[in-house]
C-alpha cells in the first residue's frame, strides 16, 4: 500500500515532474510476469527514476548498509527504503549473499519485476565496471525473462556524495529481452555465470554507451580510498616533523 501511495500520489508524480524522464524502448518491457531489470547504476537516483517509468512494482537489491543505520536518520532512511521496494542484500559473501539470492528469487517467484545492478555498486567515475556473477544465478535459477536498462544522465543530475540533486532531465532505455534458456540447469557452472554475466554486460555497455573497464567497480574504488588514505597519512607525517623541528 505504501509504495502504491508513493509511486502514484507522492513521490511518483513528483519525480516525473522535476526529472522528466524520457524512455526509449518500453515496448521491451513485459506487461506481466516475472522480470530482472538489470541496470548501470550510475546514481542514487537510479533507483527512483526507474520505478517512475514502470507501471508494475519493482524491488531492487540495495546494499545493507541502508537498513542498518542508527537513530532517527537511520530509522528513516530504513523506512523510505522498504517503502519502495528495496531489498537489503549483503555484501560480504558466503551464507550472507546466498541470503540475498534467495530474496531476490523469492520476488521473482512471485511473478513480480526485479531490479538488479550487476556492477554491485555505483560506478565512480560515470564508465561500466565487470558485472558480478549473481545475476546470472538468478536469471538461470529463477528462469526469468531479463530485461538490460541503462540510466542516461542521472549522474549529472546526482554524483557520489551529492545530497540535493540537480533538476535536468534524465533518460531511461529497455533494450530488448535477453534470452538465457540455452543455459537451463547450468546455473552451478561458474564459467557459464561469467559468460552470461558478460553478455548482459556487453548489451549495457551498448545501451548506455558508456566505457567498458572489465575490474570491478569496488576494487577501483578501494584503490582511491588507499590512494586518500596515504595522502592524508603523509600530510600527518610532514606535518608532525614539522612540529617536532620547531
Amino acid at each position: 500500500m505504501t509504495y502504491w501511495l508513493l509511486k502514484n500520489f507522492l513521490l511518483g508524480p513528483l519525480i516525473l515532474t522535476l526529472f522528466r524522464p524520457w524512455v526509449v524502448g518500453r515496448e521491451n518491457v513485459p506487461t506481466k510476469g516475472p522480470v530482472i531489470f538489470a541496470s548501470n547504476h550510475i546514481s542514487f537516483i537510479d533507483s527512483v527514476i526507474l520505478p517512475a517509468v514502470l507501471d508494475r512494482r519493482v524491488s531492487f537489491l540495495a546494499k545493507s548498509d541502508y537498513f542498518t543505520g542508527r537513530g532517527l536518520k537511520g530509522w528513516a532512511t530504513k523506512t523510505f527504503f522498504n517503502a519502495i521496494g528495496q531489498l537489503p542484500i549483503d555484501r560480504s559473501g558466503g551464507k550472507a549473499s546466498e541470503a540475498s539470492l534467495r530474496a531476490g528469487l523469492q520476488v521473482l517467484a512471485r511473478g513480480e519485476q526485479l531490479g538488479i545492478y550487476p556492477e554491485g555498486t555505483r560506478s565512480p567515475d560515470g564508465k561500466l565496471y565487470r558485472g558480478r556473477t549473481g545475476i546470472a544465478r538468478m536469471i538461470l535459477e529463477g528462469r526469468v525473462t531479463v530485461v538490460p536498462v541503462a540510466m542516461v544522465g542521472t549522474r549529472e543530475v546526482q554524483q557520489i556524495g551529492q545530497r540535493i540533486p540537480k533538476f535536468k532531465r534524465v533518460g531511461v532505455v529497455f533494450g530488448k529481452p535477453l534470452d538465457f534458456s540455452r543455459f537451463e540447469g547450468l546455473e552451478t557452472d561458474r564459467f557459464i555465470l561469467r559468460s552470461v554475466t558478460d553478455e548482459v554486460m556487453h548489451e549495457l555497455a551498448g545501451l548506455s554507451r558508456q566505457e567498458y573497464v572489465d575490474v570491478y567497480a569496488t576494487s577501483v574504488k578501494e584503490r582511491a580510498s588507499t590512494a586518500r588514505e596515504q595522502v592524508l597519512r603523509g600530510k600527518v607525517t610532514r606535518n608532525g616533523r614539522g612540529t617536532s623541528a620547531r
